[in-house]
C-alpha cells in the first residue's frame, strides 16, 4: 500500500498569495493616511502626490530594469485614458473617506467585481450565465443595504464609493488587454504618469480660486506626513498586487481582497473609532457571499473550458 503525500501549492503561486495578503492590508494603510489628511489639504493635491510619487519611483525603476519602452500616440492616448479613470475613482473614494467610515467605502466599492463581470460580457463578449448575473443583483442589494443609512446622513456623498467601482472598472477592462503587452511595473508607472499629466495643470488652473477640491495650499505639520504616507503606500501595495498577479492565478488571489474589508474596519475602529452597524454588516456579508460565488462559477467555468489532454 501506498500513501500519496499531500498536494502542495508551488513556491510561485504561495509568493504570489503572500504578495496579495501585503496587498489588503496596505491598501487600507493608504486609505487611513488619506482620511487622516487635515481637510484644508484638497483632494487634488493628494492626487498629485499619491501619483506623482508612483511616477517618481515606477518609471526610474522600469528603466533599470530594462522594461521601459517609448509609447506610440495610440497607446499614449490608452494611459492617457486609463490614467484618468484611475484619477476620477480614486477622487471619488478618497473625497467619500472624508465622510465616510473606510469600511463602509470599501465595501461598497467592492460590488467592481459584479460591474466588470456584467462589462465583460456586454463589452468583451465573455460568457456570462444566469447564475453570475443573479449572484451580481444580489451583490447590489448588499451594496444598497451598506448606501442606505449613509445615504440618509450623508446624502449623494455615500454614492461615491459607487462611482469609484463603475471608474475602476473602466479601468480594468482597459487593463486585461493591455497588461498581455506591457510589464506590470511599466503599465503603473506609466498610468501614473497620465493621471499626473491631468491633475497637475487642475491644480495650476484652480490655484487661488477657493476650489474645495483644486485648490492647493502648501502642506504643513500633519498633513506633510499623511501626504508622504499615501505616495509611499500606494505605490508598495501596487508592486505587491502586480507581482500577486504574476506568480498566482487571479481565480486563487482574487477572493483574498476581501480582507480588505476586515482591515479597514480594524483600522477605522482603532484610528478614527467607526465601527459598522448591523445593517451595514448585513450588507457586507451578502456583497462578499456574492462575490466568492461569483469567483468560483467563474473558476469552475474556465476548467470547463480546457481542453481535454490528448489521449
Amino acid at each position: 500500500m501506498t500513501i500519496t503525500p499531500p498536494q502542495t501549492l508551488p513556491d510561485r503561486t504561495v509568493a504570489g498569495i503572500l504578495c496579495m495578503i501585503a496587498f489588503t492590508v496596505l491598501a487600507p494603510v493608504m486609505d487611513s493616511f488619506a482620511k487622516a489628511t487635515p481637510e484644508v489639504i484638497v483632494v487634488g493635491l493628494i492626487l498629485a502626490v499619491r501619483f506623482g510619487f508612483q511616477v517618481a519611483t515606477l518609471i526610474p525603476l522600469a528603466l533599470s530594469l530594462g522594461m521601459a519602452h517609448r509609447p506610440n500616440l495610440r497607446e499614449s492616448g490608452l494611459h492617457l485614458l486609463r490614467g484618468f479613470l484611475l484619477l476620477l475613482a480614486t477622487g471619488l473614494f478618497f473625497s467619500a473617506l472624508r465622510h465616510m467610515p473606510i469600511a463602509n467605502a470599501i465595501s461598497i466599492f467592492f460590488v467592481e467585481p459584479f460591474i466588470l463581470t456584467l462589462l465583460g460580457g456586454l463589452l468583451l463578449g465573455e460568457d456570462v450565465g444566469r447564475r453570475r448575473i443573479i449572484a451580481c443583483l444580489v451583490g447590489f442589494g448588499g451594496a444598497l443595504l451598506v448606501i442606505q443609512p449613509s445615504f440618509a446622513e450623508l446624502g449623494w456623498v455615500a454614492l461615491m464609493p459607487l462611482g469609484t467601482a463603475f471608474c475602476f472598472a473602466g479601468y480594468m477592462i482597459m487593463t486585461r488587454s493591455m497588461a498581455q503587452k506591457i510589464h506590470p511595473i511599466t503599465l503603473q508607472g506609466y498610468t501614473a504618469a497620465g493621471a499626473t499629466v491631468i491633475i497637475v495643470p487642475l491644480l495650476v488652473i484652480f490655484d487661488g480660486t477657493g476650489n474645495a477640491a483644486l485648490d492647493p495650499v502648501v502642506p504643513q505639520g500633519l498633513a506633510i506626513w499623511t501626504l508622504l504616507g499615501v505616495g509611499v503606500i500606494a505605490t508598495v501595495s501596487h508592486l505587491f498586487i502586480s507581482f500577486a498577479l504574476r506568480m498566482a492565478p487571479a481565480a486563487t488571489i482574487a477572493p483574498l481582497q476581501y480582507l480588505e474589508i476586515v482591515v479597514a474596519t480594524g483600522l477605522g475602529y482603532w484610528i478614527f473609532g467607526d465601527f459598522p452597524n448591523a445593517l451595514t454588516w448585513v450588507g457586507i456579508v451578502i456583497i462578499v457571499g456574492s462575490g466568492l460565488y461569483v469567483f468560483a462559477r467563474e473558476q469552475a467555468n474556465s476548467i470547463r473550458r480546457r481542453p481535454l489532454p490528448p489521449t
